[in-house]
């Protein structure tokens, strides 16, 4: 793409040179703060890192982690083309000009813009070439306690083109990003597809075997259905001993220390019942492990989380299959008590089916509760050991390669991601020229 005549010196180092007719501010000279309550009616709004401020859906998992009360009239008011910022997330980028009228979280800064096209700002301060700047101002102990101070974050400085080119940068990164947000949601829904192709093998395989002629009869089990005629039908209770996990606050987590599961990692998109995501294991201090030794699953058994605010996380669980770890808060630790094979049991704990039966058990309305007796009274279906084997290495053999194809998708997201990044970023600070 062309490039400007002429640059100077932004005066800012991870900025570095900007086209000359171009000034560099301060957020001082563009926002103002402003908190405006009293409209608790109002459509409620949520910040996020990925896209900015949305409409809430109080019923999206993804988007409702936190909780919401009754009563919003204490919820700060906005109007389209405010700025509104989680303090306690902007060093990550959660924070946007809203594009609706609504509220939020009283614990945000909402601000009025002035002197600036909002689209412009929106498009350019949500760019990577500012994140840094809002991690800058950000302080506390621990990273995920980190408060912007208001004060400070009116000293970031910002790049402001005269505002025709404002104008024209505007719709130009509008088609750019288009294309690509196209691309990736292109790739999302084949990731779709895959897990849903993985989601039908193991309810399959683990709730009907692999003989297609092999006599069927009824489980008893509406949701379970038909099953193959020799396969032996259990209890919950009679395979598992079950027992809650360990209570702590976040403040109480350490970079090391005792290995730990609490309902949110087992929730989190990036786990998947069969296995542990390493990476999702947090760490609390030993001493607050002592004399809970109940409380460490190892090998062979399951974290149950006993809550979820939403009806499809009911029966969110992972298979301990490599080191042992702690159950954390809002788990079940269910310790295996016989000789099933482990992996069939993990596969058959994702079938629909099986947590369709948990799912009609549960009560709630904001938040779902998985009780050890709802688990407990769970009926279990168990093919002969060397079957379940057979089972679990089949479904195995064929989700591997269906998780390599998810992976080369998120892979590919990445790439666009970053690309569209790269193009934001060279266009609001003017390594390009939008002609």
């Amino acid at each position: 793409m062309e490039k400007y005549s002429s640059y100077k010196d932004s005066g800012v180092q991870w900025l570095g040179q900007i086209p000359s007719h171009w000034e560099v501010k301060h957020l001082r000279n563009f926002l103002t703060l402003f908190s405006e309550k009293g409209f608790g009616h109002a459509q409620l709004l949520s910040v996020t890192r990925e896209k900015g401020v949305i409409l809430r859906d109080k019923d999206d998992k993804e988007e409702n982690h936190n909780y919401v009360p009754d009563d919003l009239s204490g919820y700060k008011h906005l109007m389209p083309g405010d700025f509104v910022i989680n303090k306690m997330k902007s060093w990550q980028g959660s924070y946007g000009v809203s594009k609706y009228e609504g509220i939020v979280s009283p614990a945000y800064f909402t601000c009025k813009l002035k002197g600036v096209d909002p689209q412009f700002f929106s498009q350019a301060i949500r760019s990577k070439a500012y994140i840094g700047f809002f991690m800058q101002y950000s302080k506390g102990i621990r990273v995920d306690q980190w408060d912007l101070d208001p004060s400070s974050m009116k000293d970031i400085p910002f790049i402001l083109p005269p505002l025709d080119e404002q104008k024209r940068i505007v719709p130009y990164l509008d088609a750019a990003t288009a294309k690509i947000d196209e691309a990736i949601a292109q790739q999302q829904r084949m990731i779709y597809l895959l897990n849903e192709r993985k989601q039908v093998i193991i309810d399959m395989a683990a709730l009907h075997g692999l003989n297609p002629d092999v006599e069927m009869i009824d489980s008893g089990n509406d949701w379970i259905g038909l099953v193959p005629a020799h396969w032996r039908k259990n209890k919950f209770r009679y395979l598992f001993k079950t027992r809650t996990g360990i209570t702590f606050t976040k403040a109480q987590l350490e970079e090391e220390g005792e290995p730990v599961i609490s309902y949110g990692q087992i929730h989190s998109k990036d786990n998947w019942g069969a296995s542990v995501n390493p990476e999702l294991i947090r760490h609390i201090p030993a001493l607050l492990t002592k004399g809970k030794e109940g409380a460490l699953a190892i090998p062979g058994d399951f974290l149950f989380a006993d809550t979820s605010e939403d009806f499809e996380g009911c029966g969110n669980n992972v298979f301990i299959d490599s080191e042992p770890v702690y159950a954390g808060y809002h788990t079940i630790l269910a310790k295996k008590n016989n000789e099933e094979y482990g992996p069939y049991l993990a596969y058959l704990f994702t079938s629909t089916g099986w947590r369709g039966q948990l799912r009609s058990t549960v009560n709630g309305v904001k938040v779902y509760s998985i009780t050890q007796t709802i688990l407990n009274s769970a009926n279990v279906v168990l093919p002969p050991i060397d079957e379940q084997k057979a089972i679990a290495d089949y479904i195995t053999e064929r989700v591997v390669k269906i998780d390599e194809g998810v992976k080369r998708h998120k892979e590919y997201i990445k790439v666009l991601q970053e690309r569209k990044q790269i193009i934001i970023n060279d266009v609001v600070t003017g390594k390009v020229k939008v002609v």
